[in-house]
C-alpha cells in the first residue's frame, strides 16, 4: 500500500511591536517540485509514501503579516490541499509565532482550515519552533506535535523528521496518537533560555527521557514568543503519545520543572547597556570581540534598520569594527548609482521604521554585490575607520559566508557587530569574547517594560507573586 501524504505550511515569527508589515514578497514560497526538491524537505522520501507538495511559505521574522498576504497564502494552500484529496495524512511545517493583522491565533486558523478540508479521519502532524505559541484550538486539530529542542536551532531537520516519522508510524501501524499540553505562565526571551546555558540545557536534555516512557511518543517544552502581545503568548509543555494518562503526566512534569526553574534563567553572554559593552570592546586585547545588537535582531522579529550602534562607534572614534549589517535599500541604491571608489553623503537607518535612529555620514563605497534582483543587493562602505555592510532587504548576518562573500574574515577583526541575540552556531566559536548589548528596538530584551495590554495575566516575569499547578489538557480529537 502506498501512503498519500500532503506537505505544506507557513513559517515565520512576528513582533507585534513592529510597525513594518510583512508582505508576500518577504516570503520564500515553495510549491510543487520546488518543495520536494528543496534541501529543507530532503528528508521526506520514505518507502511506500507518495508525497503531495502543497505550499510552504517561510519568511525571516519581522512585524505582523498583512491580512491580504496571509489570506492569499491560505487560499492557495487550501485550493492545493483540496485538489490532492483523498489523502492518508497531512504534515505541516510551522513556526508557531506568526501574527496576522486582526487575528490572535493565525496558526490556529491555518491548521483548523486544513482540518476542515481533510476531514476528521486523516492524521495531521505539525512541527514547531520552540519559540512558537500554542493554543487549545491548535491542539484540538492535530494528532502529532514535535518542536525544536535546541536554541540556537541546530535540530530543525531532526525535528521535522520526528514529526514526519510519527505520521508514517501511525499510518503504517494503526496506532492512534493524541496530544496533551500544559500551559505554563512564564514568558521569557530566547536569549535567556538558550539550550547552551543552564537551566534550559538540563531541562531540554531530559526531554528524551520522557520519550522512552510507554505510551509517550514525543515530549516538548515550548518557551513561547515574548514579543507578541497577544492572549496565547505563554510557555507550555506539549506531548504526543498513545496513552493519554502517560502523556498527561509527562506534560505536567515538564511544565512544573520549567516553572520551578523560572527564577534561574540568565543571559548567557556578558550583557549590559550599549555604552558598557563598547567600553569592554575598546579595552579588549583579544579578538574578535563579537557584539550582538539584540534589540534589532531580524531573526527575532527586529526591523534591522537601526543605526544607533554605528552612531555610538563614530562618536567614540572607534576604529576596526565591521557592522553586519543595516537594512537600508535607499542607501544601497545610492551606492550603486555612485559606483565603487566614490565617496558620498548617506542617510543610514530608519528606512523601514520611522522610529529607528538614523545617521548622516560620509561613506566610501568599497564594494557592490549584485546577485540579480534589486532586493538582494548589498553594498560595503567605509565610514572613518569602520566598515558597514548595507542590505537592500531585511536579513541577518549570522554565518561566516555572509562576510567572506565581501572579502571579510570575521576571525581577524577587532570588533564584529551583528544584529543578533545569542550568536549563531558559526559565530559563537569565533567570539573572544561575545558581548550582548541590551539595545532598543521592537524586540527589546527588557521585557518587563514592554507594553502588555493583551497577555493573559498573571504571567512571570510581568507578575511574580502567584502560585501555579500544572494541569494538562487533551486534544479534542483524543477526548
Amino acid at each position: 500500500m502506498v501512503l498519500r501524504i500532503a506537505v505544506g505550511g507557513i513559517h515565520t515569527e512576528c513582533s507585534t511591536y513592529s510597525p513594518v508589515l510583512m508582505q508576500p514578497e518577504d516570503f520564500r514560497v515553495l510549491r510543487g517540485d520546488d518543495l520536494t526538491g528543496a534541501e529543507y524537505f530532503s528528508f521526506l522520501p520514505t518507502e511506500d509514501v507518495e508525497i503531495h507538495p502543497l505550499l510552504h511559505a517561510r519568511a525571516i521574522p519581522g512585524g505582523p503579516v498583512s491580512r491580504a498576504a496571509y489570506e492569499g497564502f491560505r487560499k492557495e494552500f487550501s485550493e492545493k490541499l483540496l485538489a490532492t484529496l483523498p489523502l492518508d495524512g497531512l504534515y505541516l511545517a510551522m513556526h508557531g509565532a506568526m501574527n496576522v493583522e486582526g487575528m490572535d491565533d493565525a496558526e490556529g486558523d491555518w491548521i483548523a482550515n486544513a482540518r476542515s478540508i481533510i476531514g476528521q479521519d486523516i492524521p495531521l502532524a505539525v512541527s514547531y519552533d520552540l519559540h512558537g505559541n500554542v493554543t487549545q484550538k491548535i491542539v484540538d486539530q492535530i494528532d502529532i506535535f514535535a518542536a525544536y529542542r535546541t536554541a540556537p536551532h541546530i535540530d530543525v531537520r531532526e525535528t521535522m523528521e520526528r514529526a514526519w516519522l510519527m505520521l508514517v508510524r501511525t499510518l503504517k501501524t494503526g496506532e492512534k496518537p493524541g496530544v496533551a499540553w500544559a500551559p505554563i505562565p512564564v514568558l521569557l526571551p530566547g536569549e535567556k533560555t538558550s539550550t547552551e546555558d543552564e537551566p534550559a540545557k538540563s531541562l531540554y536534555h531530559r526531554l528524551p527521557e520522557h520519550d522512552r516512557i510507554d505510551g509517550v511518543w514525543d515530549a516538548n517544552l515550548m518557551v513561547g514568543y515574548v514579543w507578541a502581545d497577544e492572549p496565547r503568548a505563554t510557555a507550555c509543555a506539549v506531548v504526543t503519545g498513545s496513552d493519554y494518562q502517560a502523556a498527561k503526566r509527562a506534560a505536567e512534569e515538564i511544565a512544573f520543572s520549567y516553572w520551578q526553574a523560572r527564577q534561574e534563567f540568565r543571559f548567557g553572554p556578558v550583557t549590559g547597556d550599549l555604552d558598557d559593552m563598547l567600553d569592554l570592546a575598546e579595552k579588549a586585547d583579544t579578538k574578535p570581540v563579537i557584539l550582538a545588537d539584540s534589540g534589532d535582531n531580524p531573526t527575532g522579529g527586529g526591523v534591522g534598520d537601526r543605526a544607533d550602534v554605528l552612531k555610538s562607534l563614530i562618536i567614540r572614534g572607534f576604529e576596526g569594527a565591521v557592522i553586519g549589517g543595516i537594512t537600508d535599500r535607499p542607501a544601497v541604491e545610492a551606492c550603486f548609482a555612485a559606483g565603487v571608489g566614490k565617496t558620498l553623503s548617506l542617510k543610514i537607518g530608519g528606512s523601514l521604521d520611522p522610529a529607528s535612529p538614523f545617521i548622516e555620514v560620509g561613506a566610501e563605497i568599497i564594494s557592490l554585490d549584485d546577485p540579480g534582483p534589486a532586493a538582494e543587493r548589498q553594498a560595503v562602505v567605509k565610514i572613518g575607520g569602520n566598515t558597514l555592510i548595507l542590505a537592500a532587504r531585511r536579513r541577518p548576518y549570522h554565518n561566516i559566508a555572509d562576510f567572506t562573500r565581501h572579502g571579510i574574515d570575521p576571525a581577524k577583526l577587532r570588533l564584529l557587530v551583528v544584529k543578533s541575540g545569542y550568536l549563531s552556531p558559526e559565530l559563537q566559536p569565533l567570539s573572544n569574547p561575545n558581548l550582548m548589548a541590551l539595545t532598543d528596538g521592537v524586540i527589546n530584551q527588557d521585557i518587563e517594560k514592554l507594553t502588555s495590554e493583551r497577555r493573559v495575566q498573571p504571567i512571570f516575569p510581568f507578575a511574580k507573586d502567584f502560585d501555579y499547578t500544572p494541569v494538562a489538557n487533551a486534544s479534542a480529537r483524543w477526548r
